[in-house]
């Protein structure tokens, strides 16, 4: 995460929200909520309509154009008013009237949306070749064809109106468990010799140049985080056996198999992906790390080093002035308006990247509708990785807008694309850092890239099966603390290899993966997002002048297309079992590179 200093972050900036409400107590937000509730009471109207127009195409054609514009009006109300809750409160996590708010907020939302559950029942209820008639009777419509197919996906999952409503109704609730995570987090301390550290600054300690800071830093995490393993554990539970109740209601057979649904992908894909790459352990991060071991003049690394620079000599620091400069000009290799749109988060006050006691740790972008710009979140320290996260959320932003043309229902993007831009803005930022950096500093920077790899592949889908084995457990009833921090160890160290030792109070660090509490089964996504970049980057150096527009068309179909048919035009193919090879041995090619000069 992302420094391996405390730098100043004063020159970093905070965004400014008025762009959405002034305030928590804009009257601008009441005025919304009753114009959503308008459009919802319109929306309504419909209620039986559809179903009553099947004979009619041209009829059902119109009424399913018009219920779900009126659909996509509500949902743009209602994403504004949300996205300011979670703004502002996110920078406020130790602000308990800024997380009443958010919470109230929430409730009040589910309240104006719930009573549009039927919608998606009674568009379910029609024959596909009735809702094909009228698409076809009614041009207009037609556009709404990629929403309706991801509607029709869901169909052999649905529920009764009356359960669908009380599981809508329930969200607010079950939201209080991620809540319950966040406030945790904000309020952790860590003992770091004579300092105590926020989550974010400790995190950060772990990249130290100086190895005593960074044990003080891992080993006060550990004590912090063995605090709240039992209250943390029975959130994880607690969410668990939420999630394993409804997926019983709804006929999924594998916890995860929801989560699939929502990302059009196939779960034996998945389950190829992960053993592929699981079965890549032993050449990638087994073999680095043994590597890193051996150039820090150390037999193994405890795991506190895992993140921690090859040289000892202080590394770059970066202002934001010169953070900016890097991300922008490496948009701009992209060619198109890729680093115009980029910029325009610079110029506005867009981003909130100055870290500050209260506000949460991670990174990043938050779109709102399609109608109004995203913002971007992150912790600035001022080093190298910072400038990569910089390029990462805004690979998000620059994605938000392309796709924003497509309306608000539209550009909503599975998490099988969602991390394509972002993941690839990174990796047109490192090429730039690489290029520019003294033979000295190129070592540090090859093995930073490689652990920015690892950590995105080889990690995640550590995570990924951390949290299959947990949910599975979960499935027969409680999983027991001491059981969590067992599956931890077990599949952290198999993916760590022998290399990196695991010190006593390692088996907590679960705790503090904020998806593992947010968006159970969210994190393969990256995994699949950079091996699918691999061979985008791939795909660019063999072509770089076809392959702008290519990129751009891709990300500016949002979610309109599944991520096969959008790799297409680029002659790329997710399901040839050769295409997830590219991106472990292009991470195999940095090892390589390494070892070369070590």
């Amino acid at each position: 995460m992302n420094a391996p200093f405390k730098a100043p972050t004063a020159d970093a900036p905070l965004w400014d929200l008025s762009d959405l409400y002034v305030s928590r107590e804009d009257a601008g937000l009441a005025a919304d909520l009753a114009q959503a509730k308008a459009v919802v009471d319109d929306l309504n109207a419909l209620q039986g309509r559809l179903k009553a127009a099947r004979a009619d195409a041209t009829l059902l054609g119109e009424r399913l154009d018009r219920a779900i514009t009126l659909y996509e009006q509500a949902s743009e109300h209602l994403g504004a008013i949300g996205a300011y809750a979670f703004l502002s409160a996110s920078t406020q996590r130790d602000d308990a009237a800024a997380q009443g708010f958010e919470a109230d907020l929430r409730e009040k939302i589910t309240a104006i949306a719930t009573p549009t559950v039927w919608l998606t029942l009674e568009i379910n209820a029609l024959e596909e070749a009735e809702i094909e008639a009228a698409l076809a009777a009614r041009p207009a419509a037609a556009r709404w064809r990629p929403w309706l197919r991801r509607v029709r996906a869901t169909k052999p999952h649905e529920l009764s109106a009356e359960l669908e409503t009380f599981i809508a109704e329930r969200g607010p609730i079950t939201a209080q468990w991620p809540r319950l995570f966040d406030e945790q987090m904000a309020a952790l301390r860590a003992e770091a010799g004579d300092e105590t550290l926020t989550l974010a600054e400790a995190l950060n300690r772990l990249s130290d140049p100086a190895p005593e800071r960074r044990r003080q830093a891992a080993e006060g995490l550990s004590e912090a985080f063995a605090e709240r393993a039992s209250t943390m554990s029975l959130v994880l539970n607690t969410i668990a056996a939420d999630k394993a109740m409804e997926d019983r209601w709804r006929g999924f057979k594998r916890p995860a198999d929801s989560r699939h649904l929502a990302n059009e992908v196939d779960g034996e894909a998945v389950d190829a992906m992960a053993e592929a790459v699981a079965a890549a352990y032993p050449r990638l991060s087994h073999r680095y790390y043994a590597l890193k071991a051996k150039a820090m003049g150390k037999t193994a690394l405890d795991h506190w080093d895992r993140n921690a620079p090859i040289e000892m000599t202080p590394p770059r620091a970066y202002d934001w002035r010169q953070g900016r400069e890097v991300v922008l000009d490496s948009f701009g290799a992209l060619g198109g308006d890729f680093a115009e749109r980029a910029g325009r988060f610079f110029d506005q006050p867009w981003i909130d990247a100055q870290a500050r006691p209260g506000k949460q740790s991670g990174a990043y972008c938050h779109p709102v509708t399609a109608s109004r710009h995203p913002y971007v979140f992150m912790n600035w320290m001022g080093e190298r990785r910072d400038v990569l996260t910089l390029a990462h959320e805004l690979g998000h932003a620059v994605h938000n807008t392309l796709a924003a043309g497509q309306g608000t229902l539209l550009a909503d993007t599975p998490l099988t694309l969602a991390e394509t831009a972002s993941i690839f803005a990174e990796g047109l930022t490192f090429d730039r850092l690489l290029a520019e950096a003294p033979e000295a500093e190129q070592r540090g920077l090859l093995a930073g890239r490689i652990e920015d790899g690892l950590n995105t592949v080889v990690r995640q889908i550590a995570f990924h099966r951390f949290e299959t084995r947990f949910h599975d457990e979960r499935l027969t009833g409680e999983v027991s603390p001491d059981r969590i921090n067992a599956i931890w160890l077990e599949e952290m160290g198999a993916s760590l290899g022998p290399a990196v030792t695991l010190n006593p109070g390692y088996e907590t660090w679960w705790s503090y993966v904020s998806h593992f509490f947010h968006s159970p089964f969210y994190v393969y996504a990256y995994a699949f997002g950079d091996l699918l970049v691999a061979a985008l980057m791939e795909a660019r150096r063999n072509d770089p002048a076809g392959f702008t527009p290519l990129y751009r068309e891709l990300l500016a179909g949002g979610g309109t297309r599944t991520y096969v048919d959008a790799l297409k035009p680029l002659g790329l193919n997710p399901r040839d079992p050769a295409f997830w090879s590219v991106g472990c041995n292009r991470l195999e090619r940095l090892i390589d590179q390494f070892e070369a000069l070590s």
